[in-house]
């Protein structure tokens, strides 16, 4: 049976302050900077097999799957498809913020000048099928965010639409998939 990794980035400054980060290019904080190199040692002290990173090109992921590559000698190449959604006009704003957790339950709604959720997940089950495609040849890493995450899970769970709302994942948590 073929493996998928996905691990979220490190801390970011709005991660601390509880603001949704979406598109915005925010830096991973020092704890960030630690998180992304714990991570990578673990990967290469517990003998995690990975033939390739893929990440998105937003900084904080970038800078995460970087650390990871130099740690574990791990190729890595950006994969634009891995970028977090576009939230419009819910970035910057808080991440618990009552709007905000309905708005995640419209699933057609581009917020303003955004990305709808279905636009979104077309984008990242598009990414999923052609690595499952490949699969048999080799393990793949992914580093990106959040969002990601939620569509990463909902293609390999059936989950309501309250359930994919709520679902995230800890900065540098890491999780296996098996197509």
């Amino acid at each position: 049976m073929a493996h998928l990794y996905f691990c979220r980035h490190g801390q970011t400054v709005w991660n601390v302050e509880n603001k949704i980060c979406g598109v915005t290019d925010i830096e991973l904080t020092e704890l960030g900077h630690r998180q992304a190199e714990k991570l990578g040692k673990r990967i290469k002290e517990e003998g995690i097999k990975i033939d390739e990173i893929l990440y998105s090109p937003l900084s904080r992921a970038a800078e995460t799957a970087r650390y990871i590559s130099e740690i574990t000698g791990i190729m890595a190449r950006e994969e634009i498809r891995l970028k977090e959604q576009n939230f419009g006009r819910f970035e910057s704003t808080p991440r618990d913020g009552e709007e905000f957790r309905q708005a995640k339950m419209h699933f057609v709604d581009h917020y303003s000048g955004g990305e709808s959720m279905l636009r979104f997940c077309q984008r990242i089950y598009n990414l999923l099928d052609e690595i499952k495609e490949g699969a048999g040849e080799k393990t793949v890493l992914l580093v990106a965010h959040n969002g990601v995450a939620r569509a990463v899970q909902s293609y390999f769970f059936d989950m309501t639409n309250e359930e994919y709302a709520k679902f995230g994942i800890g900065n540098c948590e890491i999780r296996r998939y098996d197509f």
